[in-house]
């Protein structure tokens, strides 16, 4: 059985998409992008559905197909790891809200290591990703793992194929730790890979099923994906110097020092952020709605299934799978400052 099909079965859902039908409940609302949060999006579409709410149609895309799909009109919300500039919301109409905190998380295929017994800097893992660190036992990984003998394997890198939030988040955080990376690749939804051992892979279910079947490879999944499917995942020395264990916790600390309501727009890059416990490679993914939908009926199922999703049940939900709820003082600023710019009626 294959990677994704495992991990989507385990939800109970259909793999090829968010597709809930009921002929008692014939209201169907859409949405397309981001595939770092869509697990947690298919549990709450299952259960809302279950409620009697509207069924989700939700297409796993790829962060820039969910911008641009919005843009196009032809879904009702857009998702997006990559946030918009509050200039480009404005532009286009749309207002923007985070839904989920969720961490990247750098994963290896590596035999004979267990999960989280090697440890990994920003600054190396650039390294790694931009082609001068080639094989496991380089002296700049061994330095920071005395004790573990390291495999000459050499190391594949793998990377997503399409326009990803996922790789904006890893790229910004890359950008901030490494200099030579920041000048040689930089950040953004979609770069030029500059390693040559470079392999694609589309959304983070094709990174993952990649990493799974290369031997020495190393790539960057959403915690879900990785814990799910029980991958070697990577400890990550943070900005305040301690190597630190992925889990919702720490992704939660890496957005405790956000002041969500004094950023136009909501967006912001949660990577290498202060704190003791504070996961390097955090983020949020995002929401894009229309402030004038046309299909106002719609819209207004999507902030009745996304005020589900907010709920002490959306919540229980979102932890089991390794994801960090939004905080309830934020919940409450979205609700009152972010959907009372958006027409429904």
């Amino acid at each position: 059985m294959g990677l994704l099909k495992r991990l989507f079965l385990s939800c109970g859902i259909v793999i090829a998409g968010l597709s809930f039908t009921n002929l008692a409940n014939s209201a169907e609302i859409t949405g397309a992008g981001a595939s770092f949060p869509f697990p947690v999006y298919s549990k709450w579409a299952e259960a809302y559905k279950a409620t009697g709410g509207a069924a989700l149609n939700y297409q796993s895309i790829g962060s820039s197909g969910g911008i641009k799909q919005i843009k196009a009109k032809t879904v009702d919300f857009g998702a997006t790891d990559a946030p918009l500039t509050f200039e480009d919301l404005e532009a286009s109409g749309l207002v923007q809200f985070p839904a989920i905190l969720g961490g990247v998380v750098p994963v290896i295929n590596l035999e004979g290591f267990k999960p989280g017994q090697i440890k990994m800097t920003g600054e190396v893992l650039a390294d790694i990703y931009q082609g001068t660190i080639l094989v496991w036992s380089d002296k700049k990984i061994a330095d920071l793992n005395p004790g573990l003998k390291l495999p000459s394997t050499p190391i594949t890198v793998v990377h997503r194929a399409d326009g990803s939030g996922t790789t904006a988040i890893f790229t910004n955080y890359l950008s901030k730790v490494s200099p030579s990376w920041k000048a040689a690749a930089g950040e953004g939804a979609a770069i030029k890979w500059p390693a040559t051992s470079s392999v694609g892979g589309k959304g983070n279910e094709g990174v993952a099923a990649n990493v799974t079947r290369l031997k020495g490879a190393i790539g960057y999944v959403e915690w879900a994906y990785a814990h799910s499917n029980k991958m070697t995942y990577m400890q990550m020395k943070n900005a305040a110097g301690k190597y630190i264990t992925p889990d919702d916790p720490t992704f939660a600390a890496a957005a405790r020092s956000t002041d969500w309501s004094k950023i136009p727009g909501m967006g912001i890059y949660l990577t290498n952020a202060p704190g003791a416990d504070a996961w390097p490679i955090a983020g949020a993914s995002f929401i894009l709605i229309y402030k004038n939908p046309e299909n106002k009926a719609n819209v207004a199922q999507v902030l009745k299934f996304f005020e589900f999703s907010f709920s002490d049940a959306g919540d229980k939900m979102a932890i089991e799978l390794d994801y960090a709820p939004m905080p309830d003082n934020v919940v409450a600023f979205i609700k009152k400052n972010v959907w009372s710019q958006i027409n429904t009626k």
